[in-house]
């Protein structure tokens, strides 16, 4: 097995996929290199020829690789799903979000209204045009670069701010302090459910090791770590 594996990987299945792939290079007595970004980001660089061993990205990501050979087909594997989700400071009353109605009167409510440019972002956008909310919101829209920085600025804004982003994110910086609460999922005829897939990369040097990790972020075992991320 190579001594180094590198893995590029959507953030938001970011928690489940650092714990699998130090469990997997330490019990590989091997070194697995991990970077995680906007799946948006992951795709410039992967089609600019970037090499890698794994890739973890959205369901429309593995497409594109596929279809250019940038992965090894027959090595790609479900590795869970992701929701996305309502977040509002601690201290902020928990609004009604329990169907779209109840959100649109919520978003209007709100002081600012926060989400990233990333994959889950660019449909919050589409939403909130789709709900005629952009033009009423205007210059309460406040665009960020990650779904940390959602959570961040969320916390920042202070009461009045409201902010969607994935529930797994949200919950890895409830747990790193971040004074936030997750008020619930999307209602479910607006939700956008995010598939994300791992698979071994064509360009891979170590192809039997980027085999095997990928297994292990897709085992049995990990979908049990993964739902405890809030990825299903």
């Amino acid at each position: 097995m190579s001594d180094t594996l590198k893995l590029l990987s959507a953030g938001a299945v970011k928690r489940g996929v650092a714990q699998l792939a130090e469990a997997f290079a330490r019990d590989r007595s091997c070194k697995v290199e991990v970077e995680f970004m906007q799946v948006p980001r992951l795709r410039k660089r992967v089609a600019a020829g970037e090499k890698a061993d794994v890739i973890v990205a959205t369901a429309g990501a593995m497409e594109e690789f596929a279809a250019s050979g940038k992965i090894v087909a027959d090595t790609r594997a479900l590795l869970g799903r992701s929701r996305v989700g309502v977040v509002v400071h601690q201290n902020a009353p928990t609004p009604d979000v329990h169907d779209t109605e109840a959100f649109q009167r919520a978003l209007q409510s709100a002081s600012a209204v926060v989400r990233n440019d990333a994959s889950s972002g660019l449909y919050i956008a589409e939403l909130l045009d789709k709900l005629g909310l952009t033009a009423q919101l205007g210059n309460r829209i406040v665009v960020v670069n990650s779904g940390s920085a959602i959570i961040t600025a969320v916390a920042e804004r202070g009461a009045g701010a409201i902010g969607m982003g994935q529930i797994s994110e949200i919950r890895v910086m409830i747990d790193k302090g971040c004074p936030v609460k997750l008020v619930a999922p999307l209602p479910e005829a607006i939700q956008n459910v995010s598939t994300y897939y791992a698979a071994a990369a064509t360009a891979s040097s170590a192809p039997d090791a980027a085999a095997a990790l990928v297994r292990e972020l897709t085992s049995a075992a990990a979908k049990k770590s993964f739902a405890a991320t809030g990825i299903d």
